[in-house]
């Protein structure tokens, strides 16, 4: 049996990212932390921690580290169904560990968190990736689930498709006017300044191919924000593909025009998560479910 009190001496140095916030969350000293998560390496014998800034997991560590995760959760389970025999839980709010796009964390996400603390009281701490790439969080074992555009299920994980996000290329009129009034869209693709999000952000790159038939190298700004690229694109800096839910209003009123009606792409989004039957895992699906329905477009 691996030594609870290690574990989660272990975990709370990951999940913090230092021995020292560690020690404060468990009200010992940064020396008890060490020496326990160091008699857990030497049981093991493995390394479970990067001592770097922040600490980092190992392999090994991560494993480890989501199976404590999984004892919490069903720890908490079980403290719900035995709240009638005490008083108080001493353990109090938790705090589930998700990773989701930065668009679906701007359109539909914090309302299924406020769902899902208005029933439970816990918290989510969120981890902010490209929709293509947050299932790399669930691989390494350090969330619970994921928002992804990936269908195909990591080990030990069930999929929920949610539904589609529609992008459109939304830019300002006078950014439209400046740069592509006279010009085929080739023409002002190639000159034109693109958004980009961030390094893994390819979908302009796949929009431009769609639309334009061919792919180029713009200039481009690098803008990972959701917000900030919407006000990029007011300001008229640049072009770049946006969630529909979040401009439709925009593009009605005029302050953005669709610079190419007819073309958009779709992202079809999924939630990955463990299979665990824990009542908090489905209690959050559930939340997820609704508000994303209640935004993107069915049919994934």
């Amino acid at each position: 049996m691996i030594d609870l009190v290690a574990l989660r001496a272990l975990a709370m140095v990951l999940r913090l990212g230092s021995f020292e916030r560690a020690a404060r969350e468990l009200h010992v000293t940064p020396s008890a932390i060490s020496q326990r998560v160091r008699a857990l390496e030497d049981r093991l014998g493995c390394m479970l921690v990067v001592r770097a800034s922040p600490a980092e997991a190992t392999p090994e560590g991560a494993r480890l580290y989501r199976h404590f995760l999984q004892i919490e959760l069903l720890e908490a389970d079980l403290r719900e169904d035995l709240q009638p025999l005490a008083e108080v839980d001493p353990v109090g709010p938790r705090s589930i560990p998700i990773a989701v796009n930065a668009d679906s964390l701007a359109t539909w996400v914090v309302p299924a968190l406020s769902d899902f603390h208005a029933r439970t009281g816990d918290t989510v701490a969120l981890q902010v990736d490209d929709q293509d790439h947050t299932r790399e969080w669930l691989k390494n074992g350090t969330v619970v689930g994921a928002v992804t555009a990936a269908a195909e299920p990591v080990a030990g994980c069930r999929v929920d498709a949610l539904g589609s996000m529609r992008y459109v290329a939304a830019v300002s009129p006078d950014f439209r006017a400046r740069h592509f009034d006279g010009r085929s869209l080739a023409e002002g693709f190639r000159q034109a300044p693109m958004l980009v999000f961030n390094q893994k952000d390819l979908m302009q790159h796949r929009f431009l191919t769609q639309a334009a038939g061919q792919d180029c190298v713009p200039p481009q700004w690098w803008v990972p924000s959701t917000q900030g690229f919407l006000d990029a694109a007011l300001a008229g800096l640049g072009w770049g593909l946006h969630p529909r839910p979040l401009v439709a209003g925009m593009l009605a009123d005029g302050r953005l025009v669709d610079l190419c009606p007819g073309h958009s792409l779709t992202v079809t989004l999924y939630w990955q998560s463990w299979r665990l039957e824990s009542a908090r895992v489905k209690l959050l699906r559930e939340c997820l479910w609704r508000a994303s329905s209640a935004v993107l477009e069915p049919g994934a």
